[in-house]
């Protein structure tokens, strides 16, 4: 499945062929980056006729997504803001022999080697960010396949560019944004359920949302407040 750029006025987009029924266009934060999934039976000039119909919608939602706030570069520095599950933390550093996180209170406590760069104290935390969103998610994950009756999934934690989540359904097999270790645990369960239902429905669709209202009906209010918050 090749990836081919089509210039719609002054947007760029990427088409990607895929053995579907219907076409699926996203924006995506947090630099507004335009994908569409299309039939394989389409050809490209199809496909541009039905950009350039969405071309304001595309420009709307770009211009919403730059609105956001963004959270600045971390320098690690001590007495810096981080987020964590949702809350405010202060970064405190301290000089050690062994990197390690330690939570006090209001503060993350990050023990670093001395000299240690940038690059070696997000390792750190980001670290610990994974091991305590693993340990949510795990719950999470096997709290709702039990109640939408699956087999427990194999899920990954990775850095993702565009998504919070994905789920292929040909292996059942779920990954996770590491960005959610920042995000409130509400916001957190909502995209494992929205995970999850793509094992039932993969399309989004009306069977998708009636689906979502089922396991988890304030759904809407948690997507609402994770788009909302710095990326």
């Amino acid at each position: 499945m090749s990836i081919t750029i089509v210039n719609v006025g002054s947007v760029s987009v990427e088409v990607q062929f895929k053995p579907i029924k219907n076409l699926h266009l996203s924006v995506h934060p947090p630099f507004g980056k335009v994908t569409v999934s299309s039939p394989d039976f389409y050809d490209l000039e199809k496909v541009a006729i039905y950009l350039a119909t969405k071309l304001a919608w595309i420009k709307r939602e770009q211009k919403k997504i730059a609105s956001q706030d963004r959270e600045a570069e971390k320098l690690y520095l001590t007495k810096e803001s981080h987020q964590f599950f949702g809350k405010r933390y202060l970064l405190q550093i301290e000089e050690a022999k062994r990197s390690k996180i330690v939570l006090q209170h209001n503060k993350i406590v990050l023990y670093a080697v001395k000299d240690a760069t940038v690059a070696q104290k997000q390792k750190t935390l980001y670290d610990f960010y994974r091991k305590e969103l693993r340990l949510k998610i795990e719950a999470l994950v096997s709290l709702h396949a039990t109640k939408m009756q699956l087999p427990y999934p194999a899920f990954k934690i990775q850095k993702m560019k565009t998504k919070w989540g994905s789920c292929t359904t040909t292996t059942n097999r779920l990954l996770f944004n590491i960005e959610l270790a920042k995000k409130p645990l509400e916001c957190i369960e909502y995209i494992v359920v929205h995970e999850l239902v793509h094992l039932l429905e993969r399309k989004h669709n009306k069977n998708f949302v009636l689906l979502m209202d089922r396991f988890m009906p304030e759904w809407r209010v948690q997507k609402k407040i994770l788009n909302e918050l710095p990326l």
